[in-house]
């Protein structure tokens, strides 16, 4: 009869025969810029998150400093939107701003774009329209323009989340031809049209003001789907594929795990991050355990970068232990 129990007698036991554990350095923490003055919004949808003016934000990078979190993740909200999205790739943009400005603060802290039209398009989607179609091609151009806009305020990682076709090739190419070649791709690879994402459209300002994005982000029904879309963003030159959501898709993180030997990212969002706050306020649930069982989960599903609004919480726990 084998004796199993053996390792889990104690504390010290069960740490020693540990297989996965969550480290600080695994962690980026998503922040919000909004244009304008005096500016700390709180997110209603999402507990503890807020929008911050530039002027505003340093009480919030302290908190990250503090923390030991090496990397955030960047989401610009401009006070003008057009239909063409020119914010996102104009080089005194919000976004590029608060890069640079960020960069002087805390040149240590990594910093990574996100790189869409949806924040600065006055109709929410993530690419040009004609007649309520999304234009793929005709988008690719601007994604290119606001990757070398972003690399050139001083950013660390472009992370391209719109899911047009192309888009890693059109960039990387766009990033070398500007001198940027040691510039790393995240790319969403696999990014699914979920309903986790709705706090985040409170958050980002960017819910679509017709339709939906199902015509360019996944069906969350495929799997097989989501592989060939990694293959494809690493033959156009991704150095990091992402999934998003985590917690619904853990299979797809392990399948890309065990299929490509590339860091996997994974973003925890919004929808996950609300539930759990939901949740812990009611008592219902220990927020402590379950966030830390959610990010051992999507550690051990393969995923090596884990973005994730608990980030600060899960670094100070990291400490208690």
């Amino acid at each position: 009869m084998k004796h199993m129990r053996r390792l889990r007698v104690n504390g010290p036991m069960r740490s020693l025969v540990r297989e996965t554990s969550i480290e600080k350095t695994d962690l980026v923490y998503p922040v919000f810029i909004i244009e304008g003055e005096n500016i700390k919004n709180p997110i209603e949808s999402m507990p503890g998150i807020y929008q911050y003016s530039i002027d505003r934000f340093d009480e919030e990078l302290y908190r990250i400093l503090e923390s030991g979190i090496n990397a955030i993740l960047i989401f610009g909200i401009p006070a003008h939107k057009d239909e063409v999205g020119s914010q996102a790739y104009d080089d005194n943009g919000v976004t590029q701003r608060a890069i640079r400005y960020i960069k002087n603060k805390a040149p240590e802290l990594l910093i990574i774009a996100d790189i869409c039209l949806c924040e600065y398009t006055s109709h929410g989607h993530c690419g040009l329209i004609c007649e309520s179609k999304i234009l793929n091609d005709e988008t690719l151009p601007l994604l290119s323009k606001m990757s070398v806009s972003m690399a050139k305020a001083g950013v660390d990682i472009i992370a391209p989340s719109d899911m047009m076709d192309g888009r890693v090739k059109a960039i990387r190419e766009a990033l070398d031809e500007n001198g940027f070649k040691d510039l790393m791709i995240m790319s969403y690879s696999a990014k699914y049209a979920s309903a986790y994402y709705s706090p985040f459209r409170d958050a980002a300002q960017s819910a679509p003001s017709f339709g939906d994005r199902k015509t360019y982000q996944m069906d969350p029904s495929n799997l097989r789907e989501a592989m060939r879309e990694c293959q494809s963003d690493i033959e156009e030159g991704a150095d990091v594929i992402m999934v998003k959501p985590a917690l619904a898709y853990l299979d797809v993180i392990r399948e890309a795990s065990n299929r490509f030997d590339y860091p996997i990212a994974a973003y925890n969002v919004s929808g996950e991050y609300s539930m759990v706050k939901a949740a812990a306020k009611n008592g219902w649930i220990d927020e402590k355990r379950i966030v830390m069982e959610n990010m051992i989960g999507i550690k051990r599903a393969g995923a090596k970068i884990i973005i994730t609004y608990h980030a600060l919480d899960v670094a100070k726990w990291l400490e208690e232990r």
